[in-house]
């Protein structure tokens, strides 16, 4: 059963969505599932832009043979060779012996390592700037190195003004019928996904990003086609503006995300106290998470939104509770800066987990630790509360 969807004239998606799957990358909790979306330009030569994971190889090869049915497949344009995006490419290899791939230097590197049983004699290597033409479709490549692999590149197709993005503006989340980013009603659901797939996945690599920002404010696009989510034509000043700020690590909102790792409920206990203070001082928009129910990738997303994390752990084994501490490694191992960042800790005889939640991020570019740590002693006090409310000052002021 072919699923293609035609875009324009001789312009289909030929991809696939995946419900089945739990965890993008074996990591990342996808309880919507995934899309993988290649696209098929139809003219004198026949031209595929990107693959699908080995999860729906079948459906994508029906797809295509349904709109080509005995014509063949000329060219394969690479722009990311990950292999949720490349590993149909092995198929293709079968039913089409002659296609010739299209990549850099670095993507046939890749492809080698990956796929040592295709031959590539047929591989056509191009670089920063250069344009190929098939029929009446004209492609422009750019490179896009570490967003967030480094043989990543992006095709501009100047007959149609898209733009086919690799990952760059691409969301967790299957496609639900609704192709286009406009069909959608429920905007902010799509942002909230968008920004945890972007945090998590190509948000190490800010200054890329805004590389590649730049690049794409130079052309005249009337359509983005990402390689997870939906497409997007109309907009574009919204999600760039997304982008800019993501990939600067500038706030979307001045409020707090409070991270909490309790093992008895006194700390948990401590970070809803926090919040509410807050709130009661006039922030809108906390969020509060346990770290040991919540997977980091949530976290991590809502902390690109906001401008401050307060984190508050217990002390465990003399150091930190394993939760918090997987939590604040994945925060310092995405580079995450701009950040202003409080600390609680709790221990009963020997309290330590505010040095280890510190020594993690210290180092973080322009980040500012709000001193000093507040210390809990088995359970919250009313001089904890005290000191919490000092605390929460101390953030409305560094908010302001």
């Amino acid at each position: 059963m072919h699923c293609e969807r035609k875009i324009l004239d001789n312009f289909y998606w030929v991809g696939a969505n995946d419900r089945r799957i739990e965890l993008f990358e074996n990591a990342y909790p996808v309880p919507n599932g995934i899309s993988y979306n290649s696209f098929l330009l139809t003219d004198e030569k026949n031209i595929l832009v990107d693959g699908v994971d080995s999860a729906v190889t079948n459906l994508f090869i029906e797809n295509i043979k349904y709109i080509l049915q005995d014509r063949p497949l000329d060219y394969v344009i690479i722009n990311h060779m990950e292999p949720d995006h490349c590993a149909g490419f092995i198929e293709i290899a079968v039913h089409y012996p002659n296609v010739q791939f299209i990549g850099n230097a670095k993507t046939i590197k890749l492809f080698k390592q990956l796929y040592p049983n295709i031959k590539l004699e047929n591989f056509i290597i191009v670089n920063e700037g250069d344009s190929f033409s098939a029929g009446k479709f004209q492609f422009q490549f750019m490179l896009a190195p570490m967003v967030h692999w480094p043989e990543v590149m992006v095709t501009y197709e100047s007959t149609t003004k898209t733009l086919f993005s690799a990952d760059a503006f691409g969301t967790f989340g299957a496609l639900n019928g609704n192709l286009f980013f406009d069909e959608i009603v429920n905007k902010e659901e799509y942002f909230t996904e968008s920004r945890r797939y972007y945090s998590n996945i190509v948000g190490k690599y800010g200054a890329q990003t805004l590389s590649l920002l730049k690049k794409a404010s130079n052309l005249d696009i009337h359509m983005i086609c990402p390689l997870h989510g939906p497409l997007l034509r109309s907009d574009f000043e919204a999600i760039f503006e997304r982008y800019q700020k993501w990939g600067s690590y500038t706030a979307e909102e001045n409020t707090v995300t409070v991270v909490y790792g309790s093992i008895y409920g006194n700390t948990q206990q401590a970070a809803d106290k926090l919040a509410q203070i807050l709130s009661e001082k006039g922030i809108k928009n906390i969020r509060v998470y346990d770290v040991a129910k919540t997977h980091y990738s949530y976290i991590i997303g809502d902390c690109f939104r906001t401008s401050t994390l307060a984190c508050l752990s217990a002390t465990y084994n003399n150091g930190l509770f394993a939760s918090t501490e997987a939590f604040l490694l994945e925060f310092a191992n995405h580079n995450i800066s701009n950040k202003t960042i409080a600390l609680v800790e709790n221990g009963s005889w020997s309290p330590q987990a505010g040095k280890c939640m510190k020594a993690i991020i210290d180092g973080l570019k322009n980040t500012t630790i709000i001193e000093p740590i507040v210390t809990i002693v088995s359970s919250p006090t009313e001089e904890t509360f005290e000191q919490l409310n000092t605390l929460a000052d101390k953030i409305i002021n560094s908010l302001k």
